[in-house]
């Protein structure tokens, strides 16, 4: 027993050393390595997963993690995907979504993310995407505004924006 915590620890330090060491060379060069950009797309995905939460068949036309069926899709609209398949369908839907906005570069997989939840063209339109297209990178407030649930605020979704933006908005100095 002794052995597994001091094994956990181990592991667990090493995680910190290497976040804090990836988040010092991405303040000062603004560049991610392919491993830090990795391991940013794997907390997206850990976000997604903890506020959609697996969709069951009463949820249809969502399937997975949120996955909104599109005609000519085939889903089995009386069967709950598996963890794999759900898996498996976020992290396409979400490369999906960075591709769509990859003009942005490190803000891609924020607006990614954002549009997962909200949809490409509620993104596309935004003054989110006006300010980013200006070169503005201040974009917390409006980023954080996107939530709302029927036209009230949500603070579930004041809770979501926020963890998304202080966990994947990459901040650049130059």
């Amino acid at each position: 027993m002794r052995r597994l915590v001091i094994a956990i620890l181990a592991t667990v330090v090493t995680t910190c050393a290497v976040l804090v060491t990836c988040s010092a060379v991405r303040s000062r060069t603004g560049q991610l390595s392919k491993a830090e950009a990795d391991s940013l797309f794997e907390v997206a995905v850990r976000i997604i997963k903890k506020y959609e939460t697996m969709h069951k068949p009463k949820d249809w036309p969502f399937v997975g993690y949120g996955h909104g069926v599109q005609p000519g899709e085939k889903f089995n609209r009386k069967r709950t995907l598996t963890e794999k398949e759900a898996d498996a369908l976020l992290r396409k839907d979400l490369r999906e979504n960075m591709a769509v906005f990859k003009k942005y570069g490190a803000d891609s997989l924020l607006l990614g993310v954002l549009a997962y939840n909200v949809g490409r063209g509620r993104v596309q339109r935004s003054s989110l995407l006006k300010k980013l297209d200006k070169g503005d990178r201040n974009i917390r407030d409006v980023y954080l505004s996107f939530n709302r649930y029927k036209g009230k605020v949500h603070n579930g979704l004041k809770r979501r924006r926020t963890e998304e933006f202080k966990e994947l908005f990459i901040e650049v100095f130059k």
